[in-house]
């Protein structure tokens, strides 16, 4: 949890960076989205995991957990889309 809180921090460093040189930082912002979204899935998975047949029971706030983090790998591009943008700005294709 906490290297995605640091690589969100150095997104919104590489953001401010680039507003007075235009310069991009899409790498960093898909970086830090990609972490932070399937690290938050991981945990969720591992929280339902704990609670048993009780974790998908709605009467537990952890059923919540997993939806929320279910859908952050999906919107603002899949995590298969991040991977694409990384590889791509990573390796000069774009």
């Amino acid at each position: 949890i906490e290297a995605s809180r640091l690589l969100i921090y150095n997104a919104a460093l590489a953001k401010e960076s680039a507003k007075g040189t235009g310069g991009r930082y899409t790498t960093e912002a898909s970086m830090a989205k990609l972490f932070a979204s399937e690290t938050a899935m991981f945990c969720a998975h591992q929280a339902v995991q704990i609670h048993g047949g009780m974790g998908y029971s709605k009467e537990m706030p952890v059923e919540r957990y997993f939806r929320d983090a279910k859908i952050t790998e999906i919107y603002e591009g899949t995590s298969e889309i991040q991977r694409l943008v990384i590889a791509r700005n990573e390796l000069g294709l774009r």
